[in-house]
């Protein structure tokens, strides 16, 4: 059931973080969850957008019930991860796994290794996945999982031990049809390699989709490590030309992190002709004014993922110049015409998106998971004429591909380069017709909230989870 009489959506400026008569029904989780607040951040955040479906006359009591159920993950699961390091010293992390929703298909959401992760932040990624997975028109559900293990600075062979022990644990929970893990921060090509290879000694079994993000040597996909930075920008080239009536042709585009979804997503805006005037780490950023150019870029690509340096240490390297202690949001005197946030969450607060408004920046298009936070997102929502769209939708690419993958995997074949792309772009445009055409009209932010929200609502009342 959709709420196709649901008033037109109009932007708010009012954070529900400090709630709202009509949030009422939120209470219970804010009390529950107030030593995790990331996640209540991506709750509140889904519920504000969602407002005018909570306010329909037939079936708002409906949608609300529906929300507080979907917001509490179906399961979760943490356990100790204990390691070995190179002075032969027993160490312990924790490690979880959120299996959050189902209702479309097996769970579905990357494994992520850093210092900072714990179970809220786990659970606000494993909420956005479930609406990012929605979009995409897959059977997928929604999950994430991960450590507090840092790897950085640790050896080849600890990283290799501490995969093996991880998985060791996590693989009593996996199967094509129950939970598929994929990469994230912190788990990269090696690390997926490592973790497929414990699994496949202690089940004796290989082929089976039960990771994505694997090597084309054993049964990856090609376009996987592409699909997030790609689809990122196959969908802003989208929103751009028919929302704006512009073109990506000699656009001024800034750029932040400089990880996997950022170097793909540079590659293909430099494809379309755009200019990628900054780079970045958490240790400040790259500015090109003139634009960076396909060997600036092939030598942040080998630091990155070869060298695994900081971007000050190829300061000589490139034609940019380095800024320490600045993000691309931060800076000042540099205009851009698009952003693109792909470092981490809330990298762009209400300051440094008012800043962007005031540089002439026509769209913002998320290729990290909530990188804006509330305040940001609300001044980009009372500008007119700038563009906005969230991470579930603009960089719902990733996830696409990890479908693909299971696809493959399950038909024991590897499609053409050429075919994955293609079905790619399909699935990005797909998302944008979803977004604009999803009942209650507003924008294209809300519209991916909507259709993917009443997506996961209609599976759960027909499988009789909600009623």
């Amino acid at each position: 059931q959709t709420a196709h009489n649901a008033a037109k959506l109009k932007p708010s400026t009012t954070s529900v973080c400090t709630g709202t008569a009509n949030m009422d029904f939120l209470d219970d989780l804010r009390h529950k969850y107030t030593h995790q607040p990331t996640f209540l951040q991506a709750v509140e955040e889904m519920a504000l957008a969602l407002e005018p479906l909570f306010n329909d006359e037939k079936m708002g009591e409906f949608y609300k019930k529906a929300f507080v159920l979907i917001a509490e993950p179906e399961r979760v699961i943490a356990f100790r991860v204990p390691w070995m390091d190179d002075q032969g010293q027993m160490r312990f992390n924790r490690g979880w796994r959120v299996e959050f929703n189902s209702a479309l298909g097996p769970y579905k959401g990357g494994l992520r290794f850093h210092p900072t992760v714990n179970e809220g932040v786990l659970k606000f990624l494993g909420f956005e996945q479930i609406f990012k997975n929605a979009l995409t028109g897959l059977p997928l559900g929604g999950g994430k999982g991960g450590s507090d293990f840092d790897p950085k600075g640790k050896s080849e062979g600890e990283v290799r031990r501490f995969c093996e022990s991880f998985m060791t644990e996590l693989y009593r929970y996996l199967h094509p049809s129950t939970d598929v893990p994929a990469g994230d921060i912190g788990v990269g090509g090696r690390e997926i390699g490592y973790l497929y290879g414990q699994y496949k000694r202690l089940t004796n079994k290989h082929g089976e989709g039960v990771l994505t993000g694997k090597s084309l040597l054993f049964g990856g996909s090609p376009f996987r490590p592409e699909a997030t930075g790609f689809g990122l920008i196959y969908i802003s080239k989208i929103a751009i030309e028919r929302q704006l009536g512009k073109s990506l042709e000699g656009a001024r585009c800034a750029v932040s992190g400089s990880g996997n979804v950022a170097q793909y997503a540079a590659a293909k805006l430099m494809e379309f002709g755009a200019r990628v005037i900054t780079f970045s780490d958490s240790n400040g950023v790259l500015v090109f004014d003139d634009g960076m150019t396909k060997e600036d870029l092939k030598t942040v690509i080998e630091a990155k993922q070869v060298k695994r340096a900081r971007l000050y240490s190829i300061e000589d390297e490139v034609s940019g110049k380095y800024v320490p202690r600045e993000s691309p949001w931060t800076l000042e005197g540099t205009t851009y015409d698009f952003a693109f946030p792909c470092a981490t969450q809330n990298e762009i607060d209400g300051e440094a998106a008012n800043r962007l408004v005031q540089n002439g920046c026509k769209g913002v298009f998320e290729g990290a998971n909530l990188p804006t936070t509330i305040e940001g997102q609300d001044v980009l929502r009372e500008k007119t004429g700038v563009l906005y769209i969230p991470g579930k939708a603009a960089n719902a690419g990733g996830v696409g591909v990890s479908g693909f993958e299971m696809s493959q995997n399950a038909q024991r074949l590897q499609w053409k380069p050429e075919d994955v792309d293609n079905k790619l772009q399909d699935m990005m445009a797909s998302i944008y017709d979803q977004m604009i055409s999803s009942p209650g009209g507003g924008t294209l932010e809300e519209g991916a909230n909507r259709a993917g929200f009443l997506k996961i609502v209609q599976a759960m009342r027909e499988l009789g989870a909600i009623y």
